[in-house]
């Protein structure tokens, strides 16, 4: 068969099979294993050796009868079938514009582990965990390995400074939000954890030099939170209950803001919005937030608009978020990133508040009513 036939071939079961590549339109093929898939993640099967994965593409590679027979005989349905039969719920399944080591671990766990096909080596649905990994100090912002443990049994994550010592934090799992992070942290295999200590948020920034084993850990969280979840909420459906398991920050980037007097001026902060928390920091790694601002329903007085109040002088690009409190004055570095912020802000003010919601702004608002600490509102 020649090879304009051999490609004629290739582009019929590319239209025939599912394609369960990360991207849109496939020009790569793993031949021996029978499945169409796209640039980036032909990458991943180059790198995991061809006694795995062996790579042609669609238009440039020359394809011999029985690679073409391959891809007929298998193709993305039944390959996604084999390799995919077990994956647990908690798992994450990679979509376009996910980090990197997420993508790659999804594939290796599929064809070179094959964790889907045998259970018994998915060691993340075991609800413990240990391990070492390398953590950011609070204080001098260098990293060093410390002693994790996670436990199910107890909602617990904790970390040790030393083996034999008492651990120097215990997060609970159901309180904890564990995100992908390399640009922000600098490292490809790279988390942040995010967590409510004393009625104001902790930022925790880890990594390993092991894509496998931070991916490992982020799916343990997961996994351990599905669990408890299904004990608590023994009447809910797997499928909603996974969308409470971690959530990526919906915007992140700097902005400026004043303080609550009109004579405030601006100031440049970092703001990440996590959920319906809007925290903003001196810098991206910051431990702690210098104020978090609670994003309410619209039924309740919460709104966001372009511009900023009458007596703030406009500095360009300014928008302002209203609350029952107060109103934020803000400004963003062009008029694309204010009209992306109040489309996220708008997004969220519009969805129903729930129960966990409802109980995180009640910490938060307890905390701010305690005159014996510093406000987590704070003015700058």
């Amino acid at each position: 068969m020649n090879e304009l036939i051999s490609l004629s071939f290739c582009f019929l079961f590319f239209n025939v099979y599912l394609i369960s590549s990360v991207g849109p339109n496939p020009e790569w093929a793993s031949y021996n294993i029978g499945i169409f898939i796209c640039t980036r993640c032909s990458g991943v099967h180059r790198s995991m050796g061809v006694h795995i994965s062996k790579v042609k593409h669609l238009k440039l590679d020359r394809w011999e009868d029985s690679q073409v027979e391959r891809m007929k005989e298998v193709g993305n349905i039944k390959a996604k079938m084999k390799y995919e039969e077990r994956v647990p719920p908690c798992y994450r399944r990679p979509k376009e514009g996910d980090p990197q080591v997420l993508i790659e671990q999804w594939i290796r766990a599929k064809y070179e582990r094959e964790e889907f096909c045998h259970p018994a080596r998915q060691v993340y649905t075991s609800g413990y965990m240990q391990g070492f990994l390398m953590k950011r100090g609070k204080e001098d912002s260098k990293y060093q390995a410390r002693k994790f443990v996670l436990s199910e049994t107890d909602d617990t994550l904790k970390y040790f400074v030393r083996e034999n010592k008492e651990p120097k934090a215990i997060l609970r799992i159901s309180e904890l939000n564990v995100v992908f992070a390399p640009d922000k942290i600098g490292y490809p295999n790279s988390l942040q954890l995010t967590f409510l200590k004393d009625g104001s948020t902790r930022h925790i920034y880890v990594y390993h030099d092991e894509g496998e084993v931070i991916t490992n850990w982020y799916m343990a969280v997961r996994c351990a939170k599905l669990h408890r979840l299904q004990v608590a909420y023994p009447s809910a459906s797997e499928s909603e209950l996974v969308h409470h398991l971690t959530e990526d920050f919906a915007k992140e980037g700097w902005l400026w803001k004043t303080g609550p007097r009109l004579s405030d001026g601006f100031r440049k902060r970092w703001f990440t919005l996590d959920n319906r928390k809007l925290m903003y920091h001196d810098e991206p790694l910051d431990a702690n937030p210098k104020g978090e601002i609670f994003v309410g329903h619209a039924l309740d007085g919460y709104s966001v608009r372009i511009g900023v109040v009458a007596g703030v002088k406009d500095q360009g690009f300014s928008f302002s978020l209203t609350t029952p409190e107060r109103t934020y004055n803000l400004s963003a570095q062009s008029e694309h990133e204010r009209d992306h912020w109040i489309e996220v802000l708008e997004r969220v003010i519009e969805r129903p508040v729930t129960p966990q919601d409802t109980a995180i702004c009640g910490r938060l608002m307890r905390r701010r009513a305690n005159t014996n600490s510093i406000s987590i509102f704070s003015p700058r």
